[in-house]
């Protein structure tokens, strides 16, 4: 199979599964998912967020999703459990959709890796 078609398999199965979880009843989109695996990198996940937090756990997971392709490090934890990581390389200027296939392949990798996918 094609790797374009993989990762378009891999990314119905992500949204399908999540929406089910966390939708109620809509597909989640892109940032909705970028915001969940920020919520469950930080580990708090009772917790509600106001808007500046939110935009801080997006930041959060799109760093963890593209510290694999050597743009971001972990670096800390900070007092209040929030992940720190450093850039190593800065992004390179891409177009919408390219952005978008990166992060749609990034996280189909994470949840590959951590098993909510076969």
């Amino acid at each position: 199979m094609a790797r374009d078609e993989q990762l378009k398999q891999n990314w119905e199965l992500v949204v399908t599964k999540l929406s089910e979880q966390f939708g109620e009843g809509e597909n989640l989109d892109l940032d909705a998912i970028i915001y969940l695996i920020g919520v469950q990198e930080l580990g708090q996940l009772h917790r509600k967020f106001k808007k500046d937090a939110k935009l801080d756990l997006m930041h959060i997971a799109i760093c963890r999703l593209l510290a694999p392709y050597g743009y971001y490090e972990f670096d800390f934890v900070d007092e209040e459990g929030w992940p720190h990581y450093k850039t190593k390389e800065e992004l390179p200027h891409l177009k919408a959709g390219e952005q978008s296939v990166l992060m749609k392949e990034a996280i189909v990798n994470y949840f590959l890796q951590t098993e909510f996918i076969p």
